[in-house]
């Protein structure tokens, strides 16, 4: 069972249209599995990411343990006088690689990363989850996700399919659409060839110049938040050496 995320049964009769207006995705899309989705703070910037499952009676909101305080905190704030209930619930969660067994469903994010399996018998299979996520460049919370500092459509939200750009308002929307709309992004998130090692965190220079963060690393592979102006040819990072993958 995979430990680091907890679950959130979001019921009552409102809970559909108060997600709706939140989340970065369209809960309509429940009707056909997982949905992959953020939370925003006022300004844009990322708060937390999730998936849902609609389990019939409640919508299952399963987290990452490193956003779930704020994450949940948020979504008490937001609730007002809405007929929605949150209550954190113990649901076990497996994933797994190949063709989905009875009861799991894809991950939305990128057919590489297999599928996840909610109150089942099932378990994790022996997985290097860490080197299927830097080779297909998928984020994660608290490390290449910052709150209140990270840009969802930099994080490659669009590939994720995180993001519903024609859905209606939710929170932080005007500026992820603004950022949408623009001719190219200036910043984001790549995946590098990394030629030794460094800490997570660790500044990327090119030709002397800053060029952004190295962060999550496997399989001779990494993560990197990049100036992409100057993510060409050779970077540095601490002693590490880095290329932008082919």
């Amino acid at each position: 069972m995979t430990t680091e995320r907890r679950m959130l049964a979001v019921g009552g009769q409102d809970r559909s249209e108060f997600l709706q207006g939140l989340i970065t995705n369209d809960v309509l899309h429940l009707k056909d599995g997982l949905v992959y989705a953020a939370l925003l703070t006022a300004q844009g910037k990322y708060l937390a990411d999730f998936f849902l499952l609609d389990r019939g009676d409640d919508i299952l909101l399963d987290a990452p343990a490193a956003v779930w305080d704020a994450l949940v905190k948020k979504l008490k704030m937001y609730k007002l006088r809405s007929k929605v209930t949150l209550d954190e619930v113990d649901v076990s969660l497996a994933r797994g690689l190949g063709e989905a067994p009875e009861g799991a469903l894809r991950d939305p994010r990128h057919p590489a990363m297999g599928w996840r399996a909610y109150g089942t018998d099932l378990t994790d299979e022996d997985v290097d989850w860490d080197a299927l996520r830097v080779a297909n460049c998928i984020p994660e919370a608290g490390v290449e996700l910052v709150p209140d500092e990270s840009f969802i459509l930099e994080c490659g939200f669009t590939r994720l399919n995180g993001v519903d750009f024609r859905k209606g308002c939710y929170v932080g929307q005007e500026v992820t659409a603004r950022m949408h709309h623009k001719t190219e992004l200036k910043k984001g998130l790549a995946t590098v060839s990394v030629e030794g090692e460094a800490p997570v965190g660790t500044p990327i220079t090119s030709e002397g110049k800053p060029a952004g963060t190295l962060y999550t690393q496997a399989g001779g592979q990494g993560i990197a938040y990049l100036r992409l102006n100057r993510a060409q040819g050779a970077m540095e990072a601490g002693e590490a050496r880095l290329m932008l993958a082919a």
